[in-house]
């Protein structure tokens, strides 16, 4: 077994302890970041017809985006979060649309509908009730 070198082991350490001390609205935004990237990569490999890397990256997306669902509080965020849980799943079906049916539109319509969540959750963590 090879020996990994110092500063990779390092820089994994460092990777790892970044998401174990990121506050709930943190990780939230690294979620959402998450998303949006791994869509637009989906897009970018759907447009150059790559079939195997755009299916990978629009389960990424989907992962992260069953990920923000796991993470709602149905009972106490009341209708708000009853409001995102019909919009996550919303956005997986498109996604999963978009993969069936090669067409960009609904990765399209996914990532802007992130980017306003990424938008007024950010608002939020600036007002200080999170974070």
């Amino acid at each position: 077994m090879p020996l990994a070198s110092p500063n990779l082991t390092g820089y994994q350490a460092y990777q790892k302890n970044k998401y174990q001390t990121a506050s709930p609205h943190r990780l939230t935004l690294m979620l959402y970041n998450g998303a949006i990237q791994f869509a637009g990569k989906a897009r970018e490999a759907m447009l150059a017809n790559n079939i195997s890397d755009t299916n990978l990256y629009l389960q990424k997306s989907q992962d992260i985006i069953y990920e923000l669902l796991s993470s709602l509080n149905i009972k106490e965020g009341g209708e708000l979060a009853a409001n995102l849980k019909n919009l996550y799943f919303y956005m997986i079906d498109r996604l999963i649309e978009s993969n069936i049916q090669k067409k960009s539109s609904g990765i399209d319509e996914v990532v802007s509908m992130l980017e306003e969540l990424k938008s007024a959750w950010e608002q939020i963590g600036k007002g200080g009730t999170l974070g």
